[in-house]
């Protein structure tokens, strides 16, 4: 399942987390790490657990836990011990090779748990080696993380954002590379709906499949970001109708609108298709 909207919930407020996958976001983050202060973890752990725990807790949603990097153990032993805790995934804070997230996930198998791992690309050591992150055989999804980044590098964060572009840049290219999701950066002032939605667009144009959100009222915005337009779903309609019939024709290359289509432009309509269908902006009917 696509991971558009990717939202975190605070792990020490269990009201919030009970509430969290009525924002419709693909993904819900119970997060250990940043969001819990350090005096509060062994209570977050407890919550995290009873939350997930708890039957009447249904989400029609992909949910994950954040653990916290220093120590995951005491996560994994309140989460996920006597499989009772339903989760999806675990993300990985600040990840730097490919041995931290294998480690995560030799860490998951001794608990019984063989669930994929979101690794967060969120410092400079992460951003170098990115490509082995991703090609780590637990990574799932490389979520870019700019404010962490910002701070290791000791830059200074721009409305543009140039200072972390070529990092932007790297994670989503490894993880195209290692055919796995790739989770755009948060967008920290929530009050700017339209900031986000631009910023989310252009995610979308850099090739990212998701971006992270930090409060409920950013999903709608950037699941509708990642939405795509009518024109984008006229034209996947018409590639994806000749690829049919160029098929029973046992034809690779075709035609639409005057422009060649080959495997790469019919994965671009699939993918366009996927989102509409998201969005219920496909026709049931349609293929």
């Amino acid at each position: 399942m696509p991971r558009r909207s990717v939202m975190f919930s605070p792990g020490d407020r269990p009201e919030l987390m009970r509430k969290a996958p009525a924002t419709g976001a693909d993904t819900i983050v119970f997060d250990l790490e940043d969001a819990v202060a350090p005096g509060r973890k062994a209570e977050a752990r407890a919550a995290v657990r009873d939350v997930l725990c708890d039957p009447d807790f249904d989400p029609d949603a992909e949910m994950c836990v954040r653990v916290t990097g220093t120590e995951t153990y005491r996560d994994l032993e309140a989460i996920a011990d006597d499989g009772a805790a339903a989760f999806d995934a675990v993300m990985l804070p600040k990840a730097e090779s490919a041995d931290a997230v294998e480690h995560l996930g030799d860490q998951l198998r001794e608990h019984g748990r063989r669930v994929p791992v979101i690794a967060l690309v969120e410092t400079a050591r992460g951003v170098l080696r990115a490509e082995a992150i991703a090609d780590a055989g637990p990574t799932d999804a490389l979520a870019f993380g700019a404010e962490d980044l910002s701070a290791d590098l000791g830059a200074a964060r721009t409305d543009e954002g140039t200072e972390v572009l070529y990092a932007r840049e790297k994670t989503v290219a490894a993880a195209a590379a290692a055919g796995v999701d790739a989770i755009d950066t948060v967008y920290t002032d929530f009050g700017d709906d339209a900031g986000l939605a631009e910023e989310t667009r252009f995610a979308a144009t850099l090739g990212y499949d998701g971006k992270m959100a930090i409060h409920p009222s950013q999903v709608s915005v950037i699941n509708e970001a990642f939405t795509p337009d009518d024109e984008e779903i006229a034209w996947a309609r018409r590639v994806l109708a000749a690829r049919e019939e160029a098929a029973a024709e046992d034809r690779g290359v075709f035609e639409v609108d005057g422009e060649m289509i080959d495997a790469p432009l019919v994965a671009q309509a699939e993918r366009v298709r996927e989102y509409a269908r998201l969005a219920d902006a496909w026709e049931p009917t349609e293929k």
